[in-house]
This record gives C-alpha cells, structure tokens and sequence, in this order.
C-alpha cells in the first residue's frame, strides 16, 4: 500500500485557540508501507485543551517511532499493534490525569487514530471525533461516545432530535478525564481507492454525510493538492454555516 494524505485545521470563528492536534506518520517496510493517522480534539479551560491533545500527539508519534519496529519483527505483529496502540492510550491517559491532579485543571482529549497494517486497518478510539471510509458509499466506521448518541441507541431521541440536542457534546469518556477508560478498538480489511477520512466534531455536525461523499469522492480526487483543496472548501462552508468550534480533517487516500 501507499498513501496520498491531505490535512486541514481551523481555528473556527469563535475559539481564540486551537486545541485539536492531529499526527501522520508513515514507513516502508520490506512488506510495504504503513501508517498511523490520528487526529484529537482536546478540552479544557485557557491552553489546557491544546496541551492534552498534544501530549497524545507527541506520545503516539514516539510510539510510531520507538516501539513499533520491535513489534513488526513479530510473528504475531498484526494483532499486537491495536493491543500496544491501546495500551500506550492508557499510559497517556495516567499522564493528563496526574497533570491534571497537580495543577488543579481539568483538561482531556478524545483520539481517534487509524492505523494501515498492509491489507487491514486498526481503528483506536476514545470520545467522539470520527472516522469514515468514503469509496463508492460513506460509510462511518466509529461511534460516537457521547451522552445523545447513548440516548439514539435507547430511542429515547430521534436522528434529528439528536442533530440538535443541546448537549450533542457531552462526552461519556475521553482521556485524562478518569483513571479508568475503555479504549474501543475496531478493524476491518483495506481496499485500494479508499479514503479514509478522520475528523473533530466541529467538522461533522453541520455537514450532511452525503455531502461529505459527493465532494470527497476518491474518484475525484487524483492528487493530494486536490484533496487539500476539497477539504479546505468545505471546511469553510461549516464556517459559513456558524459552526463555532474548531475544525480538523485528515484524509488518507489508499493507492
């Protein structure tokens, strides 16, 4: 496999900073190339939000870089990175906490990084940013860990009660929040031609998916100058539509 990656972040029209963070990293091997892409959307009062997202940024690049070639000598490589991915969550979670602990702040992140193992993708997973598969369809391969997407699977709400439900951004887990988190690891096989996409929710609730497909087609999409292009585009048009968090997406388009 190889990669053509495009990548756009915004401040939005309200935030005074921003405190997304997002990570690609790629590598050949004798097998072909790999790669971990992850994008966070941090929180928390003043730089608080944009240090937790970073901590997890910088963490999982040296991961990428100190770690992983150990694990890839394995036999058994391709079931140990989401175990190692997950595990190196929980260490970065302890981390925040106990910055948190001894600044007295509240700050966190969500992650959700995808890693290209050859011929299959890992999905790690904590909060409520979102990862999607866009080829012939879109297909959203996450699910959000928030209070109204809880209540949509109880049909206690509707779809369209839970696109306008005031606390849409109540998060159930994210890290640096609680000792105790559940990494939620997905996977599923890589086709060539797909883009992956991974976005902050500032991105995706005001855009329909429909739209994101229409636009993002990897069809239409020969080079990474016209995915960044595509990108920043319509992340101007969440901005038009008053979106006031900030906006992150990363796409990788799988050759």
């Amino acid at each position: 496999m190889a990669f053509q990656v495009a990548y756009y972040t915004d401040i939005g029209i309200k935030k005074k900073t921003n405190q997304d963070g997002l990570l690609l990293k790629t590598a050949k091997t004798p097998d072909g190339e790999i790669g971990l892409f992850a994008i966070c959307d941090g929180m928390g009062g003043l730089s608080h939000g944009e240090l937790a997202s970073a901590t997890v940024v910088r963490g999982l690049s040296d991961w990428f870089d100190n770690e992983l070639p150990d694990i890839l000598e394995t036999e058994g490589a391709g079931k140990e990175i989401p175990k190692a991915l997950a595990e190196r969550i929980r260490e970065l979670n302890e981390k925040i906490i106990q910055y948190g602990e001894a600044s007295n702040t509240k700050l966190g992140t969500t992650i959700t990084a995808l890693f290209i193992h050859y011929s299959s993708y890992f999905i790690i997973q904590i909060g409520d940013s979102r990862a999607y598969s866009i080829n012939d369809r879109i297909t959203k391969l996450t699910e959000d860990q928030t209070l109204v997407e809880r209540e949509l699977k109880r049909g206690n709400i509707t779809a369209e009660q839970a696109r306008i439900d005031p606390r849409r951004n109540v998060l159930l887990q994210c890290v640096g929040a609680t000792k105790k988190i559940d990494v939620v690891i997905t996977s599923g096989e890589v086709r060539a031609g797909t883009l992956y996409m991974l976005c902050t929710d500032g991105f995706y609730h005001e855009i329909a998916e429909e739209e994101i497909h229409v636009n993002l087609n990897p069809r239409h999409l020969p080079d990474e100058t016209r995915m960044k292009d595509k990108i920043v585009e319509l992340v101007e048009l969440v901005k038009q539509r008053q979106e006031t968090d900030n906006i992150s997406v990363l796409l990788t388009k799988v050759m």
